[in-house]
């Protein structure tokens, strides 16, 4: 049977620049849209191929920004290029504030069956904290829209954010539950270098969530979403509602992503594209290729990554699917590393998987530093 493929499009256009984002988005750049699109076109074609697309997924920077013409032709532009399948998972990301009815009902038209709508907080001062452009009202309206058009849509929420009490992301968790989506994506804020958040904390404008505060909001959520599958670290979702995009990334499976800044994985072979949009129209059209870099990934490193991303799910990592890709036992590889993560309470062995414990869940990071080659 052949190997399905996952699509990843970057758009990189944003109106305003989250103070917390470090993505490879832009505000500004409007007026680069048509050669963007145009590029992201002759990518498409540069790469096609004949394997299955299983998910295709629209992120950025802001893809709703675009219109449902631009989107249509992207879409269209993939459909010549790669084999979509009937069932594909097409996903698009969307802020509150720009989506109405209409073009909500114009997307579901283009065939987009996914919605992941970024609320990040419901409490209007954090939002402004976080350099949101929306209310936690406008967020509560958007996603009913979305609910007139869709049926599978995602929240994300953000916490341990400057400032959130534990019962203010209790309210959060039920807020959000009031309004049952069929998935939830929960993040630990980040603070990152180079962002207008790491200079407010840096200034002591803000003060950053002491992590065993976050520690706590974690618990929290999962003890308030068990009616949900808590089916990845961060994400949690209603019965066949996983995203299968990001599971494509967590079972280390085969990706192609198009646009500033995306990252590939084919055959043995990682690469990504340069940053800059504007380079990246320039190169495509200069030479047909963006690519700033790239590196082969050998066995041990497609085992330690393969085992590293799958810890990331409830399910783990099989011991036969493990045998199965690579022919070798995960006990005589990873033999030493699971003993101890194991008697450690990190890890779970059942005998048929390994996974993380809900302290392993809490330390992944050292967990996962382990099996690196």
């Amino acid at each position: 049977m052949r190997e399905s493929l996952s699509l990843y499009f970057h758009i990189p256009f944003c109106r305003s620049r989250c103070h917390y984002c470090s993505f490879n988005s832009y505000s500004g750049l409007d007026w680069l849209t048509p050669q963007y699109l145009q590029a992201l076109t002759k990518e498409m074609r540069s790469w096609a191929r004949q394997e299955p697309v299983d998910t295709v997924y629209l992120g950025g920077g802001t893809p709703t920004l675009l219109d449902s013409g631009q989107l249509d032709a992207v879409l269209q532009a993939c459909a010549r290029s790669f084999g979509v399948c009937g069932d594909a998972e097409i996903t698009i990301e969307a802020n509150p504030g720009d989506i109405d009815r209409p073009f909500l009902e114009e997307l579901r038209a283009l065939g987009i069956n996914r919605l992941s709508l970024g609320v990040q907080s419901w409490d209007d001062a954090a939002l402004k904290r976080l350099g949101r452009r929306h209310s936690a009202a406008e967020a509560e309206a958007a996603y009913g829209l979305a609910r007139t058009a869709f049926d599978n849509v995602n929240i994300d929420l953000l916490y341990a954010v400057p400032g959130q009490t534990l019962e203010q992301w209790r309210q959060a968790l039920e807020r959000a539950l009031s309004l049952e989506p069929d998935h939830l994506s929960l993040y630990p804020l980040s603070v990152e270098e180079g962002t207008a958040l790491s200079a407010d904390i840096a200034s002591g404008r803000m003060v950053k969530a002491d992590p065993d505060l976050a520690a706590e909001m974690f618990l929290m959520a999962e003890e308030a979403l068990a009616a949900y599958e808590h089916y990845e670290i961060s994400n949690w979702a209603r019965p066949t509602k996983r995203c299968r995009h990001n599971l494509t990334y967590w079972r280390n499976l085969p990706y192609l992503g198009f646009g500033a800044g995306a990252h590939s994985s084919v055959e043995g072979r990682r690469w990504y594209n340069v940053l800059s949009p504007i380079d990246y129209v320039r190169k495509i059209d200069e030479t047909g290729s963006a690519v700033e870099g790239q590196e082969d990934i050998d066995e041990a490193l497609e085992m330690a990554e393969t085992v590293i991303l799958g810890l990331r799910l409830g399910d783990g990592v099989s011991r036969d699917a493990f045998a199965g890709r690579f022919d070798k036992d995960i006990d005589i590889v990873y033999a030493e590393e699971v003993s101890e993560l194991v008697d450690l309470g990190l890890l779970l062995d059942d005998g048929g998987a390994i996974r993380l414990t809900q302290r392993g869940r809490l330390l992944g990071n050292q967990v996962f530093l382990r099996f690196l080659p």
